[in-house]
This record gives C-alpha cells, sequence and structure tokens, in this order.
C-alpha cells in the first residue's frame, strides 16, 4: 500500500470519527427531541391530524418550532396561510445559519443543498469552532440522531395517542404557550439586542391576543423579531 492510499485510509477513518464524535454529543439533545416529538405527535391528533399528515411534517418541515407554530395556529382557528407565513418566519433563521457553514460543505449544488439540510440548531452550535469556521462532518453525525428522534418521537406520539389519553388532562395542551415560552426565555438569557428583540416580540404577541384573529399574534412576533434584530445588527 502507498503512501497515498495509506493518508487517504487515515483520513477517511478520522471523518468517520467526527461523525461518531457529532452523534455522542448529540445525545442529550436527542433525548429531549425524542420527548418534543412525542408530545407533538399526541397533540397534532389531539387536533385532528391522520398519522401521515403529522409524520409527514415532521419528515418534510423537521423543525420543531415551525410546526408547533403550526398546530398552535390551526388549533386556536387559524388559517392556513397563516399557518404557513409563521412557519416561515421562524425558519427564517435557517439562512443566515447556512449561510455561514456553507463554505465547509462538499460537492456540487445539488450535494451541497442536500448536505445544508443537517443545519439544525443544536448541530450547528455544535459544529461552530470559532472564527467562523464549522465542522462539517460533527454537524451531520450530530443531526442524524435528532431527526431520526423526532420523527420517530412524532410517529409515536400519533400511533400511542389512545395510551397517553386526553392531553388536556395530562397538562400537554400547555405545550404550545410552554414551547414558545422556553424560546423567549433562551433569547433572554443573551445580552443587548438579543434581550430587546425578545422582549418587542413578546409585547406585540400580548397585545395582540385579545383583538387579532388566530394566527396574527405569532406572524408578528416573529415579523417584530426578524424586524428587530436586522436593526440591532
Amino acid at each position: 500500500m502507498n503512501r497515498r492510499s495509506k493518508t487517504g485510509e487515515g483520513e477517511g477513518k478520522e471523518r468517520l470519527g467526527r461523525y461518531y464524535a457529532g452523534a455522542r454529543a448529540a445525545v442529550p439533545f436527542v433525548l429531549a427531541t425524542l420527548v418534543l416529538g412525542v408530545s407533538f405527535g399526541v397533540l397534532a391528533r389531539s387536533l385532528g391530524w391522520g398519522a401521515v399528515a403529522a409524520v409527514g411534517s415532521s419528515v418534510l418541515i423537521c423543525s420543531g418550532s415551525a410546526q408547533f407554530a403550526v398546530a398552535a395556529v390551526l388549533g386556536s382557528g387559524g388559517g392556513p396561510f397563516a399557518a404557513i407565513v409563521a412557519a416561515v418566519l421562524l425558519n427564517a433563521r435557517f439562512g443566515p445559519m447556512g449561510v455561514a457553514v456553507a463554505p465547509y460543505l462538499k460537492g456540487g449544488p445539488l450535494r451541497r443543498a442536500f448536505e445544508g439540510q443537517a443545519v439544525i440548531d443544536a448541530s450547528w452550535a455544535l459544529a461552530s469552532r470559532g472564527g467562523g469556521r464549522f465542522d462539517r462532518e460533527f454537524m451531520i453525525g450530530a443531526t442524524i440522531p435528532q431527526v431520526a428522534a423526532w420523527i420517530g418521537g412524532t410517529a409515536l406520539g400519533v400511533l400511542g395517542g389512545d395510551l397517553v389519553g386526553d392531553p388536556e388532562r395530562l397538562g400537554l395542551d400547555a405545550i404550545f404557550p410552554a414551547f414558545f415560552l422556553v424560546l423567549l426565555v433562551d433569547e433572554l438569557r443573551g445580552a443587548g439586542s438579543a434581550v430587546t428583540v425578545a422582549l418587542l416580540a413578546a409585547a406585540v404577541a400580548l397585545l395582540l391576543v385579545p383583538v387579532a384573529p388566530p394566527g396574527v399574534p405569532v406572524i408578528a412576533a416573529c415579523a417584530a423579531a426578524l424586524l428587530g434584530l436586522r436593526r440591532t445588527l
């Protein structure tokens, strides 16, 4: 075996090791994602979603914040357009995240677009190496088990809904507001602009809830957060 072959084999083992390292680092997030996925599946079923619709949304969208927003808007009587707009606004954060990690993806446009689907919040943060650098293999390794947990959890929630029982009796109906409250608290842990943006979005939502049609407060809060963050950058 020549030196080039040995070098290639060594690099392959190193990349494989980084995939595994990413998967191991994501274990705490996998457990949390599984529980949240089950909750989403149960609540989606309680809103009249079929198994195909609930699991399909987790496969195609694969974003907890966006899917909870869609379910919250539809569950409160909002229309499909409002639900879609809310989901798009919440997922707008993946634009700059994808731009940041793009130089470290491999292959042509199609492959890079496919690898870009591995950009999720926890994996993106875990793969950051500072100075705008990212570990591609580590990010992909961290994403794969989280995606499996989200889709699998949704399926368990939908198919096992009868075993769980009435979501309101168990307090699972509070998942929607609690989920967004956690997002807000997470923003408040930051400094400066993050706090301002989070408070602005919360204020807009609270003011609109009593008077606006279902779904509008969520959309307005997301839009306020995006505009506020843009002005503070």
